[in-house]
């Protein structure tokens, strides 16, 4: 009796932060995983090249293969090629400050994107799952708290308007098309895989730096913004649930607790031995540790031209549909990245002491 087929998953940026998660998932589930890179000049994979498998090997259960959600026909190509059982949508200009630099592209690749792929399931007649990564950004200038699945969005940036377009074309597709297609609506979700430009990412890598003695001050924007932070290898759990569940939803993926960029400063900085102390307002508000030092500031270039000064979600519909619950709590997600973060810095200081030696 031959073994039954496994099942097909592709996934678009899978060199992001969830795609790196998601693929480990999947492969641990059995999966043969394909996914889109787009072509440049220089690789961009480290987030999955522990999961990197030879070519020439027997039985390659990860495939990368090149493609770009603004250009139709090669993902045409490639879903006909291929024929996923299953989709996962991660891909998009995902910065909010940056989206207000460059809005058009980030509306083509975030909102346009989706429905390209949505447009060739359909030409294709293929009967794939699909899900499409929504944000909470969607809620933008919040008009209720917490935010559930019907709370009505308010997008207060072209990254939020891009995803806005996304969510309501993956509902229309399901309702006119009777497609498999839900939008998960996931909360800020960290790692030690998270771009440095992301503010929790920026505050575990500067604390870190802070404390080998690479770097003097951390530069920060709205102190006081809160988010609802939870752990991006528990949220790609919630993502494979949806398209397994019986019938296609959309659902709110988060902790159900808000913390300040202040409250991740302090939970950084304290795991490493470096207790902040605040002082001052606004503008003027530093963060000083023990010896006196102000180890972070504000610098309003960092500021949004349109705020978004609250997010918190309640998963009570992922919990009680998906069974799906996170693990790993704020503080302890602070701790890991951090302390990752940290290994990083002593291996750098490392490297310039042994490269300082050899030259005298």
């Amino acid at each position: 009796m031959s073994e039954p087929a496994r099942k097909k998953a592709l996934i678009t940026g899978i060199t992001g932060q969830d795609g790196s998660y998601l693929t480990e998932f999947l492969l641990a589930k059995g999966y043969d995983v394909w996914g889109i890179i787009r072509r440049s000049s220089s690789f961009n994979t480290e987030r999955i090249d522990h999961l990197y498998q030879d070519p020439h090997e027997q039985d390659i259960r990860l495939k990368l293969c090149y493609g770009d959600l603004g250009d139709a026909s090669s993902i045409n190509s490639l879903l006909k090629k291929i024929r996923p059982d299953e989709i996962y949508n991660l891909a998009a200009q995902s910065h909010v400050k940056v989206s207000f630099d460059i809005p058009e592209y980030t509306g083509d690749v975030t909102g346009l994107g989706c429905v390209r792929i949505l447009e060739a399931m359909r030409d294709l007649d293929l009967d794939a799952r699909f899900y499409q990564a929504s944000s909470s950004e969607l809620y933008g200038k919040v008009v209720e708290t917490p935010q559930t699945e019907t709370t009505p969005f308010y997008p207060r940036s072209p990254y939020a308007a891009a995803k806005a377009y996304a969510f309501y074309v993956t509902r229309n597709y399901r309702e006119s098309y009777g497609m498999f297609a839900v939008n998960g609506i996931l909360f800020n979700h960290e790692s030690p895989r998270r771009g440095e430009t992301f503010v929790t990412r920026k505050i575990s890598r500067a604390a870190a730096r802070i404390k080998v003695g690479m770097q003097d001050c951390l530069y920060l924007g709205n102190l006081s913004a809160k988010r609802d932070w939870g752990f991006a290898g528990d949220y790609v759990e919630a993502m494979w649930l949806m398209l397994q569940a019986d019938k296609p939803d959309d659902y709110v993926v988060a902790t159900g607790e808000t913390y300040s960029v202040r409250d991740f400063c302090n939970y950084c900085f304290e795991d490493l031995d470096m207790p902040l102390t605040w002082r001052g307002e606004g503008v003027d508000e530093v963060g000083v540790d023990a010896a006196g030092r102000e180890v972070v500031r504000v610098d309003p270039r960092y500021f949004r031209p349109a705020e978004v000064d609250l997010l918190l979600g309640d998963p009570t519909k992922a919990r009680q549909e998906l069974g799906w619950t996170p693990k790993v709590s704020t503080r302890e997600l602070a701790a890991m990245m951090v302390r990752h973060d940290l290994d990083l810095a002593e291996q750098e200081v490392n490297r310039h002491d042994f490269i300082a030696s050899r030259g005298d």
